[in-house]
């Protein structure tokens, strides 16, 4: 069987142009606390309305919440009737991936609901698939549990993750890094790999890089700290900083690093929330970014703006989808133009 890398395919930077966002309907009130669900479908609405400002946007929906979510959303926003299980298109969807002659196809990675964190995932295995049927797009069958928030590309050949997330046994048990590498570099047409180690505290991806790092621009990184050391993240977080001031990418470059600080801790039920600023959505000229209600909003705010001095920055309020689990990046997924 081909490859991506084999057929000339690579995974853009994120920050390059997109032709649609794509992002998933709420359908599985269990993913929220109690009484939670309906604000979180107005917070995913809201980020669906910012981000169609600067390019289109298409709402995956389950056939039975067709009007709900036509409603919410509104005449700016597609509906694309597919079954679905959750919301976290990211994470279910596909990867898309060009050839710089005009082609675009997606990677389809297997889907086990991060390690097992619900059963009824069978719809979610398969909207990638359905998802590039529609586009009427090339699919790619990746050997491995993979889910998009866990790594990030810069275009140019490096891909950042976690140690936490891919070599956790219960995504791919029998492969070790060296043999995910290989996958990752076969699959997204990338030759190198940065490693960084864990993520939040009680983060329900294992560490989604999402949560914790993305990068702006090739060589350059913005990365979730605190200056806390009684914090529980703090060590986590100063390891990950040590080892992108010590990285190369994949043409031999130092990186720079943008530290940004996170918001102060907030509880869920006793879980701490993984309440990030690297968890955001780069559309066309835009920046969709999450506020938390936090002190800590306007700096992140200004820290988003000088990263990405070309785009208009417009900050969301993501607590409601934060108590789901993830955040901005983790409900939306670029396709990238031609």
């Amino acid at each position: 069987m081909t490859t991506p890398a084999a057929e000339g395919f690579t995974m853009p930077g994120e920050w390059e142009r997109h032709t649609r966002c794509w992002m998933a309907w709420p359908c599985r009130p269990e993913t929220w606390p109690e009484g939670a669900f309906d604000a979180a479908a107005a917070a995913y609405t809201d980020v669906a309305r910012a981000i169609s400002r600067f390019e289109p946007v298409t709402m995956v929906c389950d056939p039975a919440d067709v009007a709900d979510a036509s409603l919410a959303c509104g005449p700016g926003v597609e509906i694309l009737p597919l079954p679905i299980s959750d919301s976290w298109i990211r994470d279910t969807g596909p990867s898309f991936v060009t050839d710089g002659k005009g082609l675009l196809a997606g990677v389809h990675w297997r889907f086990n609901a991060w390690g097992g964190n619900y059963p009824d995932s069978a719809k979610d295995q398969q909207v990638g698939r359905l998802m590039l049927e529609h586009l009427g797009l090339r699919r790619f069958e990746a050997p491995l549990v993979m889910e998009g928030g866990s790594f990030h590309v810069d275009g140019e050949g490096t891909l950042l993750t976690t140690e936490q997330c891919l070599l956790n046994p219960n995504r791919n048990p029998n492969l070790g890094k060296v043999e995910i590498e290989a996958l990752l570099k076969e699959h997204l047409g990338i030759s190198s790999v940065i490693w960084l180690g864990e993520g939040y505290q009680d983060d329900e991806t294992d560490g989604h890089i999402d949560e914790i790092a993305l990068f702006v621009k090739p060589g350059v990184v913005m990365a979730i700290t605190t200056d806390d050391p009684g914090d529980a993240n703090f060590k986590a977080f100063q390891d990950n900083l040590d080892r992108l001031k010590c990285a190369r990418d994949a043409q031999g470059r130092e990186l720079e690093v943008i530290p940004v600080r996170q918001p102060a801790r907030r509880d869920e039920n006793g879980v701490r929330l993984t309440l990030s600023y690297t968890n955001l959505y780069i559309a066309n000229g835009g920046v969709v970014m999450p506020a938390f209600e936090d002190s800590a909003d306007d700096e992140a705010f200004r820290i988003v703006r000088r990263a990405f001095p070309d785009r208009e920055v417009v900050q969301v309020p993501a607590l409601d989808i934060v108590r789901g689990g993830g955040g901005i990046h983790c409900i939306t997924q670029q396709q990238p133009a031609l």
